[in-house]
């Protein structure tokens, strides 16, 4: 993969660095808020588990559901539209975002293909239609249970 070419950016490597380890790759206020209403509900789940394909943000062994809570950037939200608005270093960022596409897809079905139920919602669907995402996650726990 393409690096990151310091010349194409006002930042020195210092501040990049400080810039970009504020990014949260895990327990996102979106995850956080989402894995306390879980728990509030009585649902026990595990987080970010490595043993699983993509490492699901949270996932319910009991009844196979793995939830995943992309951000819209990392993970190509739009991407046909989005892409062309990459100004800076696209040489770097196009073929990353567009590999974490690839791998989300493949993380996808290496859990269907385990018997997962996989769910996957946009960070900030989350944060605008939090009920309405619950009531999803919910709905399919219930629906694993009855089965």
């Amino acid at each position: 993969m393409p690096r990151f070419e310091e010349a194409q950016t006002h930042y020195t490597s210092g501040q990049r660095s400080r810039t970009m380890s504020r990014i949260r790759s895990r327990d996102t206020k979106a995850e956080l808020r989402l894995r306390k209403a879980l728990w509030a509900k009585g649902y026990r789940y595990r987080k970010n588990v490595k043993s699983l394909p993509g490492s699901p943000d949270v996932a319910i062994k009991k009844y196979k559901v793995a939830v995943f809570i992309d951000g819209e950037f990392w993970h190509g939200y739009n991407w046909e539209e989005k892409r062309g608005t990459i100004k800076r270093n696209r040489a770097y960022w196009i073929p990353k975002i567009e590999r974490n596409m690839e791998r989300d897809r493949e993380s996808t079905q290496k859990l269907q293909e385990e018997g997962w139920l996989v769910l996957r919602f946009w960070e900030q669907r989350l944060k605008k239609e939090f009920s309405t995402c619950l009531a999803l996650i919910i709905e399919a726990i219930e629906d694993r249970r009855k089965r």
